[in-house]
């Protein structure tokens, strides 16, 4: 298959182990995580061969819980010439945690990165797309830790996360130059996801294929894609216990993703997350979820007056 030069979207993955996600959280706590078989480090590598093969250079948001354990594989990332970026240290998302305790976390991610992959972090990804209205203070915190981007946002409606209000491409959440670099959606008259993750998995290929193409072809966007080393690794351990749904996210084809993702990678040119800040950022729209209220009610306001 050709790959389409013209379009270039970015890659990243976000660097956790099959245990610690939010699909699996009912069931198995933080505190019980060491007690699981662990396979992050090889799924990721089979990732890091992945991308070798097809010549991607990726964005990794990794969790410093993993840095911690398997620098090793942090090195790999690095020495692959990827991008390096903290997905946080323990995968807390966080509407579960205080402004204090938001700090502490991901300073300790980017401390920990940045001494075992020998990179300076300026990336950062919100667990579950974490961001959202209640938790806009996150910006601040990121900036203050030393953090320049973050790719937190995913503008779609969805039961576990979605600011469906945000704008769809790179915009400033507050008055500074730092950025939020949302993942990919599109625009069919309701707004659908094109960024991958569980989407990717479950679709056929031929859907996602198309969004990203059409992304690029008629919006003229670079679009953000996602997944996951525990989504190509159909062996990992069945965990009992689960609702239906979580059970269904979770392990539904496993076996189907990494054939797709090799075809999506042949396809398309990419890039990391990174390279889409722009060496301008403050020329960027400034948006946030209070603006956005406050600019709707202006808008009745002025509508109303002129009845």
């Amino acid at each position: 298959m050709p790959r389409e030069q013209r379009f270039v979207h970015a890659m990243s993955v976000d660097v956790e182990d099959y245990f610690q996600v939010w699909a699996l959280s009912s069931v198995i706590r933080p505190e019980a995580w060491e007690a699981w078989p662990q396979r992050v480090e090889a799924s990721t590598d089979r990732v890091l061969d992945l991308f070798a093969a097809g010549a991607v250079r990726s964005t990794f948001f990794v969790l410093g819980w993993v840095a911690e354990r398997y620098p090793g594989l942090i090195r790999r990332i690095v020495a692959a010439g990827h991008e390096l970026a903290s997905h946080g240290h323990d995968h807390a998302k966080i509407t579960t945690q205080t402004p204090a305790a938001f700090r502490a976390d991901v300073t300790r991610a980017k401390r920990t990165l940045e001494d075992v992959g020998g990179v300076a972090i300026d990336g950062y990804r919100a667990p579950s797309f974490s961001i959202g209205a209640t938790t806009w203070w996150a910006y601040d915190v990121l900036e203050d830790t030393g953090h320049v981007y973050s790719s937190s946002v995913h503008p779609i409606r969805h039961d576990h996360y979605g600011l469906p209000a945000a704008p769809r491409t790179p915009f400033r959440p507050g008055t500074s130059g730092f950025v939020e670099i949302p993942v990919a959606t599109l625009d069919l008259g309701r707004r659908v996801t094109c960024a991958g993750g569980g989407h990717f998995r479950l679709l056929p290929y031929a859907w996602s294929h198309w969004c990203l193409h059409r992304l690029a072809a008629r919006d003229r966007l670079r679009g953000v894609f996602y997944f996951h080393p525990w989504e190509i690794d159909a062996g990992q351990p069945r965990v009992a216990g689960l609702p239906w749904r979580a059970r269904f996210r979770h392990y539904t084809r496993l076996r189907a993703m990494e054939p797709k993702l090799r075809r999506l990678v042949a396809s398309f040119r990419w890039t990391t997350v990174g390279a889409l800040r722009p060496h301008d950022p403050l020329a960027l729209p400034r948006w946030s979820p209070v603006d956005a209220v406050v600019s709707k009610r202006e808008t009745r306001d002025a509508s109303l007056a002129g009845c």
